[in-house]
């Protein structure tokens, strides 16, 4: 048998304490594993089971085989509102992205209003969907509300919500009004982690603010906009109770997207197996878009920004 000397024994035993630094029991996990398995994969699974069954809610569940998919798939009714969620969705990412991002590089920086604007900008996402809702359907009400005196002084049409365009637009604010501050804080936190001696270093170099941002910033921001991009994609494919108060799916379909398509097969006419497979249908786009993302910006390669530094 070979002599192991005692330096060895020492050295491999620092190298055994120094891997498992850091790096936590599995049991650690279980909560949150057994947290998700039961509020989701359970869930997940039953109405996945229900897509492939007849029930309206009080008798027992019929399996009815692949007559549901059948149906989706030959629905025009579900592929406008699957393209209507894929708009709403496109539209809200456009328009919460740029304004979340600059407000978070921002808000990183030492200005002396920063820590109360902060504060102030952050107040929507403290409240409640159904709040903020019922708010903008009183503002924006074409007989009292406040858009029927402001409205022409910006040629707004006090009807905005009676417009297809315009009542799409509406709940695509709405929601990124209430959503931005958290994507804001995502990026302040992001900005804040980016060394200032890139800043130093290009300032030296003769580099302006503009190009300090395209140059430095955005790069090192490219994880932080994957991982809000992914949040808000799959938020805004999830909006429902914006949609249920201010527009009812109206005016007609015009913003009868799949959540509330769901919603409306499934506890007005009481077909909830078809319900079901409309859920999961969604539930396929959604992580299907996120991967697709995940995949095309190099994120799952989770390469630090601060790599070589």
């Amino acid at each position: 048998m070979p002599h192991v000397s005692s330096y060895a024994k020492v050295r491999g035993g620092r190298k055994a304490a120094v891997g498992n630094v850091g790096r936590p029991p599995v049991g650690w996990a279980l909560p949150g594993i057994l947290f998700f398995a039961v509020f989701a994969i359970v869930p997940l699974a039953i109405a996945v089971y229900l897509s492939f069954c007849h029930w309206d809610g009080l008798n027992s569940p019929t399996p009815v085989g692949t007559d549901n998919w059948t149906r989706l798939f030959k629905d025009p009714e579900f592929r406008q509102a699957a393209w209507l969620s894929l708009l709403l969705t496109t539209v809200s990412w456009a328009f919460q992205t740029p304004v979340a991002l600059l407000l978070g590089v921002w808000a990183a920086g030492r200005q002396r209003s920063r820590t109360f604007l902060s504060a102030v900008f952050f107040i929507p996402l403290l409240l409640s969907t159904t709040a903020i809702a019922m708010l903008f359907h009183a503002l924006l009400d074409p007989n009292f509300g406040v858009i029927k005196q402001i409205g022409p002084w910006f040629g707004i049409d006090p009807n905005i919500m009676g417009s297809s365009t315009g009542a799409l637009l509406t709940v695509a604010f709405v929601g990124g009004w209430q959503f931005m501050p958290f994507h804001t804080l995502i990026y302040q936190g992001g900005a804040r982690q980016i060394p200032e001696v890139l800043y130093q270093a290009a300032a030296i170099d003769g580099a302006g603010m503009l190009r300090q941002f395209f140059h430095i910033t955005l790069p090192q921001l490219r994880n932080t906009i994957t991982t809000s991009s992914v949040l808000m994609i799959v938020g805004s494919l999830t909006y429902f109770d914006t949609v249920l108060i201010m527009t009812k799916g109206g005016p007609g379909t015009d913003t009868t997207i799949l959540p509330y398509l769901m919603y409306r097969t499934g506890f007005q006419t009481y077909d909830l197996g078809y319900a079901a497979a409309i859920a999961t249908a969604l539930v396929v786009v959604a992580t299907g878009l996120s991967l697709i993302l995940v995949r095309f910006s190099g994120f799952g390669s989770m390469r630090s920004t601060r790599e070589g530094m």
